[in-house]
């Protein structure tokens, strides 16, 4: 069979790698992917489809290359219809047709869904306008807990600020609703107390009916590792544009008014190395059956696909209970990259029972092996226009990339960011996640840095943490 997976980045690139390893599937497009999607077994790159919002070109290419089903990856075009268009033209496609995708391209209404079907949350309110949510954030401080600031729409990942301090929230309020870094997905925020405990990439795969697991990660967001000062201080001197000393930096970071923003994620571990199949079966119970089955007998709405809630394990009287800090109606990234290698079910039968409604049929398995994930990202880099901080923020691209075919010996590497117009160049934040394998996280992670150490480009940076147990 034929399969088109959509997405332009490295999860895409670990959805056709999973594809590619199916007797079944002949061929697999990556519509947009990138020139990584070539790195793989049967896997191709569509030039023809410019991006993953070009939902007619993508319809187009299906069509006229008859592909038996195409798999989405991001949320973005699942917002944008491309179910629903898909099949009507007959295409089987998995993922939540539009009216679905609430559950994450609104933080606001996701939050206030899920607390009136009793699924564990952290205290929150939405706002939408600044001062109010100022208020409420210096209400929070006062009274002794700590912030979260996220926009209510879709912003790559990006649109969540953890803050340490007071300054910290109002520079978020001010980021997303004054500043609007992230358009009119900062139109409204959620605030919600900041909880502290085990957080938990979780991800579950139903067809509407019948919800299986579907592997989980430990996810690393934070830009760069807790004691990282040097490379926050870069960081905040190419933000800014104001330069200060590394003295200045350090009572800065004692103060914890550092920058050290949230990202899409700098790397993950698969699996979570602190869940077990008791605490997995607690989520399933007290999230991931709740949703599904609440969000179709109150709203009329049927979610097929992946489901992905972030969780964090607080513990309550003894007790670890799973509190949801978002839904997220796709895979995780760079969650997937870390699962998706240890996948053993075959992608081609998962996906068609997801399709024909049959899940119940299909045993999802995962190895027992660790896969340690680490991205090689965009980092400052002083250039034509001066210094830019690197991501999430400005950064350079286009910058050569060497190393790639002998890192590639150590490990499994899913390009984010990359092009070939002769060699390879740098495109984007993320350039590329790292999977070392093991049969132990410490060999996983020695295998995965290990082939990092041979990858170079002007400003790479990578966090030295990935797969150890420390605060993010």
């Amino acid at each position: 069979m034929k399969v088109l997976v959509v997405d332009a980045g490295g999860r895409g690139n670990a959805i056709a790698h999973a594809f590619s390893r199916s007797e079944k599937v002949k061929e697999v497009f990556v519509a947009p992917g990138n020139a990584g999607s070539d790195f793989f077994p049967k896997c191709r790159h569509v030039e023809e489809v410019p991006s993953i919002r070009a939902i007619d070109e993508i319809v187009k290419f299906a069509k006229k290359n008859e592909v038996d089903l195409v798999y989405i990856g991001p949320e973005e075009p699942l917002s944008l219809g491309l179910v629903d268009r898909l099949e009507e033209e007959g295409i089987p496609a998995v993922g939540p047709k539009k009216e679905a995708t609430i559950l994450e391209s609104s933080k606001c209404w996701c939050k206030d869904f899920l607390k009136k079907i009793g699924v564990p949350i952290p205290e929150y309110r939405n706002f939408n306008d600044p001062e109010s949510a100022k208020e409420y954030a210096k209400e929070m401080f006062e009274s002794g807990k700590k912030v979260v600031v996220k926009a209510d729409g879709l912003a790559a990942g990006k649109g969540v600020f953890v803050c340490d301090s007071l300054d910290e929230a109002f520079f978020a309020i001010d980021e997303i609703m004054v500043r609007k870094r992230f358009g009119d997905a900062g139109n409204r925020i959620v605030i919600e107390e900041r909880l502290y405990g085990i957080e938990v990439a979780f991800t579950a795969i139903t067809d509407g009916e019948t919800v299986k697991p579907f592997g989980h990660a430990r996810d690393y967001k934070r830009a760069f590792d807790p004691d990282d000062i040097d490379g926050m201080r870069e960081f905040y001197i190419g933000f800014f544009k104001k330069f200060i000393t590394k003295a200045e930096a350090e009572k800065l970071y004692k103060e914890g008014k550092l920058l050290n923003p949230n990202t899409g994620g700098m790397g993950a571990v698969s699996p979570h190395p602190k869940l077990n199949e008791e605490i997995e079966n607690k989520i399933m119970e007290m999230v991931v059956e709740p949703v599904i089955r609440e969000f179709k007998r109150l709203e009329g709405k049927t979610f097929k696909g992946v489901l992905y809630p972030v969780i964090m394990l607080v513990e309550e009287n003894g007790e670890l209970i799973p509190k949801v800090l978002e839904i997220n109606v796709r895979d995780c990234d760079p969650g997937a990259e870390a699962k998706l290698p240890r996948l053993e079910t075959d992608m081609a039968d998962i996906a068609w029972a997801v399709i024909n409604e049959e899940l119940e049929d299909v045993d999802v398995r995962f190895s027992s092996d660790y896969c340690v994930a680490v991205c090689a990202v965009s980092g400052a880099l002083k250039g034509r226009e001066g210094l830019k901080p690197g991501y999430p923020a400005d950064h350079y691209t286009s910058q050569p990339i060497e190393g790639l075919e002998e890192a590639m010996k150590e490990a499994i590497i899913y390009a984010n960011g990359i092009a070939k117009p002769n060699g390879y160049v740098t495109t984007g934040g993320r350039v590329l996640t790292v999977v070392g394998r093991g049969r132990t996280l410490e060999e996983a992670r020695e295998r995965a840095y290990r082939a990092l150490s041979k990858i170079r480009f002007p400003g790479m940076r990578y966090r030295k943490t990935i797969g150890l147990d420390v605060p993010d």
